[in-house]
């Protein structure tokens, strides 16, 4: 059976998010189950991203010059590694040695999946493969946690830590049969400059605050309200389904986010988007019951659902011809450095006062985003 590049493309990345995503879930609640505190629990989340700070814009240069296939083999391998950690040593020390090995990764995989994903589609196919790419993310981020959850109430940690771990590896044969269709790097001259180019463009920095805001606000409601759903004595199951509300509804967002583009604007959707997830963090302590909360994250994904995609297609677009990899990877270094700042700030608020203001901090912080997005909208409708 013959398969697109394009397509095989989005199957190896449904792979392997279904991993990552449950991989996260697990390692936050076996966490709270070896003991951890929300500080503990924070730190954990800011592993995922302390190497991918680092080497996201790294990998980006790689994908610029070498292609993809080599990369996307290295990051499932090493992934699928780290899941094992807690399988051969179920400790806390362990748990952040796998967070690590988990983000750095995710990093290089989805760095090279984005920058393979706008390489293969011609300049008016870039939103719907765009679209597509986040939707494939989505239906992974559905299936992950649940995944996770059952795989924890029915087998066990360890177990589920070895289940998630062949998942992620499954990727590395299908490469080793099949990469060749994919299309290799260019060595171009610009590959080599420096990142100043990039960054001198105020929109590329005013993508690169919101995508992090972005990436902030769902990575902390991912990871405080299986927190909060466990201080309130919800199963594993539950909390997994939980999540997976707000991935089902990250889809159904996505589906008529092009929709919504061509009657208003990227800003514009945006905004409305922070707007949407300002509201469900202010409620989320409000209410105790899993239908309640899954209610919540479906309300939260309907918003939050648009932000990555649209602030991945605007860094895409405005990329220096040769260099999509390399500001693809600076969107990627600015999220992970917004996700090991963020976590340790929001983690000792909840040591300090409980977790209420940590949801109710974050609720401002999604505002703020909005007001951005907001002003940038404005100064868009002004230009033109």
């Amino acid at each position: 059976m013959k398969i697109s590049p394009i397509n095989f493309a989005f199957a190896l990345s449904f792979i392997f998010f279904i991993s990552s995503q449950a991989g996260r879930v697990l390692l936050a609640l076996d966490a709270l189950r070896l003991g951890a505190n929300p500080f503990a629990v924070g730190a954990l989340s800011a592993t995922f991203s302390v190497f991918p700070m680092t080497f996201s814009w790294i990998a980006g240069q790689l994908a610029d010059r070498f292609g993809s296939r080599w990369l996307l083999m290295a990051a499932a391998a090493g992934s699928s590694c780290g899941l094992m950690v807690p399988f051969f040593s179920p400790t806390l020390p362990a748990l952040y040695v796998a967070a690590g090995m988990l983000g750095l990764g995710f990093s290089f995989y989805n760095v090279s999946a984005q920058n393979l994903v706008g390489i293969l589609g011609k300049p008016g196919e870039h939103a719907r493969h765009f679209g597509n790419f986040t939707i494939v993310a989505a239906f992974s981020s559905f299936i992950g946690p649940m995944i996770s959850g059952f795989s924890i109430d029915h087998l066990g940690f360890e177990m589920a830590c070895l289940i998630l771990a062949l998942i992620a590896l499954v990727p590395v044969p299908l490469l080793g049969a099949r990469g060749g269709v994919l299309p290799r790097g260019k060595r171009r001259a610009g590959a080599a400059r420096s990142t100043g180019g990039i960054l001198a463009s105020p929109g590329v920095r005013r993508v690169l605050i919101t995508s992090s805001l972005v990436i902030l606000g769902v990575d902390l409601f991912q990871f405080y309200l299986p927190v909060y759903a466990y201080q309130i004595r919800l199963s594993a199951s539950e909390i997994g389904v939980i999540l997976s509300m707000f991935a089902a509804s990250s889809l159904v967002a996505r589906l008529i986010m092009p929709w919504l583009i061509a009657r208003s604007s990227e800003e514009r959707v945006l905004s409305y988007a922070f707007h949407i997830g300002a509201v469900s963090f202010v409620v989320i302590p409000l209410f105790t019951s899993a239908v309640a909360l899954s209610v919540i994250a479906f309300l939260f994904g309907l918003g939050m659902g648009c932000g990555q995609p649209i602030t991945m297609m605007m860094t895409y677009r405005q990329s220096p011809a040769g260099r999509s990899g390399e500001a693809l990877g600076l969107r990627q270094t600015a999220n992970h450095l917004a996700r090991v700042v963020g976590p340790l700030a929001f983690g000792s608020i909840g040591l300090a006062f409980g977790l209420y203001p940590v949801f109710w901090g974050n609720a401002l912080m999604m505002a703020s985003g909005g007001l951005v997005s907001w002003r940038d909208a404005a100064r868009r409708n002004v230009a033109q």
